[in-house]
């Protein structure tokens, strides 16, 4: 693949809502699977895993899971002040229901050598405590299991394949993961939906002179 070909394939890339009622092979999400595992992690620790759900009833079940919680927060008279908004988001909180695939991606957690110094430090030492809680905001785990997502996201859309990563299921976290008998040490990181698209749409991005800042 030259420069050109993959500059197209990332570029033409765009988040799929929309899925033709169609079967998407097992062999073509293991494939993705497979080459999303091949990408940067922390450490090459390696802790992620990708439960793979291809049965109406339990995506039924997850979407029904996202959809209460979004509810409930609706209904919070906090929410009032931001009433449009949060009822656009509830509206389309649980329209993953009807990708024919929805992939879990979970990770166990990590801690560096690092870590395991500041972490033993963090008690009495409030520069390690700073410093842990840097590292904190932005876990390796989690670094790790997105860089997964991205390179699935465009393994599938090399494949034909349309589908949209989804955080916003971590607000039924606990209930997504009881859903799927997760073992205990995994924690959910987000939701894959995909499916052959049944929409093409367009968007834009920033000029890259607006996002990268050059120091010599």
């Amino acid at each position: 693949m030259d420069m050109q070909d993959l500059e197209r394939l990332i570029q033409g890339r765009r988040s799929i809502r929309q899925w033709k009622k169609q079967e998407v092979p097992a062999e073509l999400l293991k494939k993705a699977v497979e080459l999303g595992t091949w990408a940067p992690n922390g450490g090459n620790y390696q802790g992620w895993r990708f439960i793979v759900v291809k049965r109406k009833e339990i995506i039924e079940k997850m979407a029904d899971a996202v959809q209460n919680v979004s509810d409930k927060i609706a209904s919070w008279p906090e929410a009032v002040k931001w009433q449009e908004d949060v009822n656009r988001y509830r509206k389309n909180a649980s329209f993953f229901r009807n990708a024919p695939v929805c992939i879990g991606v979970f990770s166990s957690g990590y801690q560096s050598p690092m870590d395991k110094v500041l972490v033993a430090r963090e008690s009495f030492d409030r520069e390690a405590k700073e410093i842990l809680g840097f590292r904190r905001s932005a876990p390796t785990a989690i670094q790790s299991a997105a860089a997964a997502v991205t390179t699935m996201l465009l393994v599938f859309h090399q494949m034909g394949l349309g589908a949209v990563w989804l955080v916003s299921p971590i607000q039924a976290k606990k209930e997504i993961e009881a859903i799927l008998n997760v073992p205990s040490k995994m924690e959910l990181i987000c939701l894959i939906a995909v499916g052959y698209p049944d929409e093409f749409p367009s968007k834009n991005r920033k000029l890259v002179d607006q996002v990268i800042e050059f120091i010599h």
